[in-house]
């Protein structure tokens, strides 16, 4: 039944919150891992999940999407929050950037819409000024 249900949401978000991790532990390089997934149901034709990823990244690369997955990414997409670069959709779905570049949605063919936004580091937000 509950598979049923999740077929009906129009909308759904995602919140990536990564974790990198140094390369000596037991994550091969460039390969990330799930650590926690949370579902939150509990509004109609709505789920919000949260889920964070431990990823062993190389040198200028930075935890980030692939095709619906966490993986490294370049750095310099992070930074630039130009999340489409990265491939964060399905092959079959179309991905675009959200206005306050906060994000972006990948839209299935039959129209269903998945949101997904980011908490990134503040060492990365571009928007912040370092003194």
């Amino acid at each position: 039944m509950e598979s049923d249900s999740l077929n009906s949401y129009q909308f759904s978000s995602l919140v990536l919150r990564s974790i990198q991790i140094n390369i000596n532990c037991q994550l091969a390089a460039g390969m990330c891992e799930v650590v926690t997934l949370d579902r939150d149901s509990s509004q109609p034709r709505r789920t919000i999940a949260r889920q964070t990823a431990r990823c062993a990244c190389r040198k200028g690369q930075i935890a980030g999407t692939t095709r619906a997955r966490p993986a490294c990414v370049d750095v310099r997409i992070v930074r630039s929050r130009q999340w489409c670069e990265m491939s964060p959709c399905l092959d079959h779905e179309g991905c675009d950037l959200l206005a306050n570049q906060s994000g972006w949605t990948c839209t299935q063919p039959g129209g269903r819409v998945k949101t997904t936004t980011v908490r990134a580091k503040p060492e990365l937000d571009p928007t912040r000024t370092r003194l």
